[in-house]
């Protein structure tokens, strides 16, 4: 029978929970990394068992370990790496996360603008999300603050930046309210040298050569309140974007206000916002087996960051946009100031399809009907960072 595990990040450890298909009862473990703040993790999509994890604390930096066994027992990956100590700090020397400056990948020397029109050299702060590969359980992508994207092929050992990502005007780039991070990484199973990224507040980027060469894929957005050049190239301030594995054509897109819809692979975006109470959000998901069904969760605005009247309200658009509906049964309609984040949100597999969110309020939600009704799975949790789903037998 299959079976259903969620992958909790939160602001003071990670959160396992697993149930059957019926997805009416929950196991929880946890905190892993108690007192860490763990960003993302992630399963494999080729190895049930092997999951990454990116943590975070002020005293140890940036750390990434993995598991092999569902999330049982972690280590920082390398040959000789000791399992983690009680406080889920590895022992030893942790990763090493080195900017390409080398001119050969033609990379602008290690420097991007800022608003006051100064050069600054980038810095690593830490890695806000993990990808692994479609196909190797030993390959996967992270995304960094500031904005850049690293692989490893050896299950995590070593970390090599794709710097030609900022060849694509990254002189340009400028962080925004929350920083510039490279937040989102989209693979495509029908083209696998093909790589989505979203940075805030730079905006979407595409790779066709496995992240060689990159090109930005941000026209027909529209940043008003950010940038004065309306046909500018960088600079948009995207929160996420999502695809369906089937459709890999398609693109949807929260952005710092306005919902969009891309056709083309991202060439261009059409506003598909509609009847939606806010246009403001940070996550976006679609439906696993319904590729035109897309959910979202409106917030009131980019400075009050709580669901609009105080009512928590996921929309979903069953025709890819413009038309919306309130699911609402089973969550708080009044005075519910909870924010959502933008890795917050996940679907499972299963027929019916699943869906989950965490909130900054420490409660994880989930619908086992497509979001015709939720329920509170857990609550009382630090603040929830990411939400991620693996489905298996």
């Amino acid at each position: 029978m299959n079976k259903v595990r969620l992958l909790i990040g939160t602001k003071k450890g990670a959160f396992i929970l697993t149930a059957d298909g019926a997805r009416k009862q929950w196991d929880v473990s946890g905190p892993h990394f108690g007192g860490w703040e763990i960003y993302h993790l992630k399963g494999s999509p080729v190895d049930q068992n092997r999951i990454y994890v990116s943590q975070t604390s002020s005293w140890f930096g940036q750390v990434i370990q993995r598991s092999d066994d569902g999330g049982k027992t972690w280590s920082t990956p390398g040959e000789g790496w000791p399992e983690e100590t009680s406080d889920g700090a590895p022992q030893g020397e942790s990763n090493k996360f080195v900017y390409d400056t080398s001119s050969e990948t033609g990379a602008p020397l290690t420097t991007h603008q800022w608003y006051d029109g100064s050069q600054r050299p980038w810095e690593f702060k830490r890695i806000w999300h993990l990808e692994p590969s479609l196909t190797d359980p030993d390959t996967v992508y992270a995304g960094a603050e500031e904005a850049a994207l690293f692989r490893s092929t050896d299950g995590g050992q070593t970390w090599h930046e794709l710097a030609g990502l900022r060849t694509a005007k990254g002189h340009l780039w400028q962080p925004g309210a929350g920083g510039m991070c490279l937040h989102t990484i989209l693979l495509d199973k029908s083209h696998l040298d093909r790589i989505f990224v979203a940075i805030s507040a730079a905006g979407t980027f595409r790779s066709d050569d496995a992240g060689k060469t990159w090109r930005p894929t941000n026209k027909g957005l529209m940043s008003k309140y950010e940038l004065p050049d309306p046909e500018a190239e960088v600079g948009h301030c995207v929160h996420n974007i999502a695809m369906h594995s089937s459709r890999p054509n398609v693109l949807f897109m929260q952005k710092h206000w306005d919902v969009l819809r891309s056709d083309d692979t991202g060439e261009s975006w059409q506003e598909i916002s509609g009847n939606l109470p806010s246009d403001f959000g940070f996550p976006i998901a679609v439906h696993a087996h319904e590729p035109n069904t897309i959910y979202v969760v409106p917030i009131k605005s980019d400075s009050e960051h709580y669901p609009p009247e105080g009512k928590l309200r996921v929309y979903r658009s069953r025709a890819g946009g413009h038309e919306w509906e309130p699911l609402t049964k089973g969550l708080p309609q009044e005075n519910c100031y909870v924010n959502i984040l933008r890795d917050a949100m996940a679907v499972d597999q299963l027929d019916p399809c699943g869906i989950y969110f965490g909130t900054t309020g420490g409660q994880v939600y989930g619908s086992a009907n497509g979001g015709k009704s939720w329920k509170p799975i857990v609550h009382d949790l630090p603040a929830v960072l990411s939400v991620e789903v693996q489905t298996f037998t």
